[in-house]
């Protein structure tokens, strides 16, 4: 029996023709992205001068978008460890997925800042909308190329079937990016939204198997 090199040492051509590598590494080296993104995040939050509630004030921004984009940071992490969870195996084209979708969670920090630092206007508003929908469309790519290395009857394609979360998450930033130049406050509302809607674990994957065992690997 052929035993493949290590994952580090096989060139992408021989992944992408069909070389299955283990889900370990992919796993703990998202864990540790997202867990860096928002030590970024809380990084930015500085203390005020003052001893009173008034010194507050002026970082409240600052607060409610560190809330709302550790919110969208712990929901992908949850989801993402659900789906992962619901593969056997990945291949080259599951690793770049996960790195395409790393990178747009990666901006989110920069947004986060920059809208909170700016009060909520319309251009920061709007950035932050084009950095969560584009690591929403990562997300559904992710999915798709590990339902394909898995095939059509997988447990996770089972779970997801048609996904309308996912499309109406889209639906929402996509409505939400020109909304900010209308009025601010309804792209926030949609950023909110959405972020409610996928606050519980995804229960499509959940219903499927146990997801505290390894029962399902």
């Amino acid at each position: 029996m052929q035993v493949p090199p290590p994952v580090a040492m096989v060139p992408f051509e021989a992944l992408r023709r069909g070389w299955d590598v283990t889900k370990g590494r992919l796993e703990a080296f998202s864990d540790g992205v997202i867990a860096i993104l928002i030590t970024i995040m809380v990084l930015e939050l500085h203390a005020p001068e003052g001893a009173g509630l008034d010194d507050l004030g002026p970082l409240l921004p600052k607060l409610l978008s560190y809330v709302l984009s550790f919110v969208f940071l712990g929901i992908y992490w949850n989801n993402h460890h659900h789906m992962l969870h619901a593969a056997d195996r990945v291949n080259g084209r599951i690793l770049w997925a996960n790195l395409h979708l790393l990178f747009w969670l990666s901006l989110i920090p920069f947004t986060t800042a920059w809208m909170g630092e700016n009060s909520f206007q319309p251009v920061p508003s709007a950035a932050y909308g084009v950095v969560l929908l584009l690591a929403a469309i990562a997300y559904t790519i992710l999915a798709r190329q590990i339902i394909a290395l898995h095939g059509p009857r997988s447990r996770l394609a089972a779970a997801i079937g048609g996904d309308r979360k996912g499309k109406v998450s889209v639906l929402c930033y996509a409505l939400a990016i020109p909304l900010a130049f209308v009025h601010a406050g309804l792209s926030h509302c949609l950023y909110v939204a959405v972020a409610l809607m996928w606050l519980v674990p995804d229960r499509r994957i959940e219903g499927r198997f146990d997801v505290g065992t390894d029962s399902a690997k």
